[in-house]
């Protein structure tokens, strides 16, 4: 798939963004792509169609094997909601710039996006009684996904009750590894179907390992004090 210069670069410019708030550092590199580096090291070089590239000799440790799935997933979250920015229609409500794109609408409720110099701001809100204005915004600096959750459950395509919030799933999470690992004389189906809640919110989360480790890094000991008589 080609496309146009301009295109290109306002992908390139959100992807930089993106990254970059998520501690990545970016460099142009050879052949007109983009470098991602994590502390001075070389992690890969993002393309014009929203994929990566790597050499293997470059992420030697599990740490950079993390970055490297983390920012193959934000290319792929930017280059979905560029798409979406690129071929869009304007979004028309009274009170409200023609900056707006529509990137979905749906029973009454409408997620838009507009470009900033922070990168792409999302937003929902509901029509008015006539669709001429949109109110009771709710707004998301540059966080797609949460976004379309959002759009998802105000527009009433998902009902909020079947999902759960990242504090819930990591809970979850947590309660699989104990029931795993105490031993249970569980049957072959109720532990592959243990795994496989698992492995849904590692999909989902791929970063809960990380979330994990800086809960308990941050879990404050009990404080106990001898009494001396």
């Amino acid at each position: 798939m080609s496309i146009s210069p301009e295109e290109k670069k306002r992908y390139f410019q959100e992807t930089a963004i993106a990254l970059r708030r998520e501690g990545f550092r970016i460099e142009p590199s050879v052949g007109g792509r983009l470098g991602v580096w994590l502390d001075d090291h070389p992690i890969c070089e993002v393309d014009q169609i929203g994929g990566i590239t790597y050499r293997s000799d470059n992420i030697p440790a599990p740490k950079y094997v993390a970055a490297k799935d983390k920012a193959y997933r934000i290319v792929c979250t930017t280059a979905e909601y560029m798409r979406q920015m690129e071929q869009a229609p304007p979004l028309k409500a009274s009170g409200l710039e023609d900056s707006f794109k529509v990137l979905a609408d749906f029973n009454g409720t409408v997620l838009a996006g507009t470009h900033s110099k922070y990168g792409v701001q999302f937003v929902t809100w509901d029509w008015d009684y006539d669709r001429k204005g949109v109110c009771f915004g709710h707004y998301f600096n540059g966080n797609y996904d949460s976004a379309k959750q959002d759009f998802a459950t105000r527009s009433g395509l998902i009902p909020e009750q079947r999902l759960f919030k990242d504090e819930q799933l990591i809970e979850i999470y947590r309660c699989c590894a104990d029931t795993l690992d105490a031993g249970f004389d569980l049957t072959y189906k109720q532990e592959k179907c243990i795994k496989s809640v698992q492995e849904q919110i590692e999909n989902g989360m791929p970063d809960i390992m990380d979330r994990i480790r800086e809960q308990d890094q941050h879990t404050v000991e009990p404080y106990s004090q001898e009494q001396t008589m």
